[in-house]
């Protein structure tokens, strides 16, 4: 169970979920996609489409060779950047985990028209069932604890007909859990009525996963939770834990220091093998960009040097960030690697 804490607009965290569905489809896997304000079908219809590994490996040479021009016209690598190790700007070529994406092209339906899907969406299903309140839990939250439920036990997925079906993965997308559209109210105050509707959903669900052969990505409003509470309990129900910091519509859109990303990506929770808690996780340095193709993730580094045109208060705000940073980027030489999708 990941749990993805969305960024203020919820841009960037509707590109994860669809990444997690889009390498479902490609993998030839069964989906469930749940949602309370876009239909899942349209959801499917904006997966990104698949690149083929020669289109990929090129357009990475083309970005390397580029990157070593710039590196040849810089300027000289300040003193405190000399003792740390290098850095690989992408990804090695001898392993492959996953696939990568084009963002600017949508998956095309012969490719999606294999791969059976299932669909959640709320104002279509709370009309036509009476009014569900199970364990003091959300009538939304129980029709769709029941629609799981019935896919995971009536397509094989836990178990009970391994001879008759071949085996699969069943993955799960649920979008902006806990929002308004689902008729939670922990958004709303900060002592809501429904405060265990949430947590509870998620123990029950996190069991139906322990049990059956599925994953699941939620993306959880947690800027509009004024109850900090509520999101630990959801901390400890997931199994990792991820927050996108964008910066739209703040300082840091406008702040030199960050010119070339478009946000921040917390690492809170990480999923540990056998053992009762998870790991938590010591990166505090990842950032986002997305390009016109592509969504990475890579570590943030601070810039070499401060240019002779920018002003003297600028410069002190970015001192100031720097300070901020140094934590992180003093840890640099734990990964060598970034993320690209």
């Amino acid at each position: 169970l990941v749990s993805t804490e969305e960024d203020k607009y919820g841009v960037y965290s509707n590109l994860l979920l669809k990444y997690f569905l889009a390498e479902g489809a490609v993998c030839g896997h069964e989906l469930f996609v749940a949602s309370a304000q876009d239909p899942p079908a349209n959801i499917l219809k904006e997966l990104p489409a698949p690149l083929l590994d020669d289109t990929h490996k090129t357009e990475r040479l083309e970005s390397t060779a580029a990157e070593s021009e710039d590196c040849q016209d810089s300027m000289e690598i300040a003193w405190r950047y000399q003792n740390l190790p290098k850095v690989e700007t992408s990804p090695t070529t001898s392993t492959k985990f996953g696939h990568y994406y084009d963002l600017s092209k949508t998956m095309s339906p012969e490719l999606l028209q294999p791969i059976k899907w299932h669909s959640f969406f709320l104002p279509d299903e709370l009309p036509s069932e009476p009014k569900l309140k199970m364990c003091n839990m959300n009538g939304g939250y129980a029709r769709l604890l029941q629609s799981i439920q019935s896919v995971i036990s009536q397509e094989g997925f836990d178990g009970s007909h391994p001879q008759k079906k071949q085996k699969n993965i069943l993955r799960i997308g649920i979008q902006s859990l806990g929002s308004l559209l689902w008729n939670d109210d922990i958004c709303c105050t900060d002592t809501p009525e429904d405060i265990h509707s949430l947590t509870k959903f998620l123990y029950v669900l996190r069991g139906l996963l322990r049990k059956s052969l599925s994953a699941c990505i939620i993306t959880v409003p947690s800027h509009l939770i004024e109850n900090k509470a509520i999101m630990e309990r959801v901390t400890n129900l997931s199994d990792m834990v991820v927050g996108l910091e964008s910066f739209i519509g703040s300082e840091r859109e406008t702040n030199p220091l960050y010119k070339d990303y478009h946000g921040l990506l917390h690492v809170h929770q990480l999923p540990r093998l056998n053992s009762l808690i998870c790991d938590v996780s010591d990166t505090k340095d990842l950032a986002f960009r997305l390009k016109r193709k592509q969504f990475t993730i890579e570590r943030l580094h601070l810039p070499p040097d401060l240019s002779d045109t920018v002003s003297r208060s600028s410069k002190q705000d970015l001192a100031e960030s720097a300070k901020l940073l140094s934590s992180g980027c003093g840890a640099m030489a734990i990964g060598k690697k970034h993320l690209d999708f």
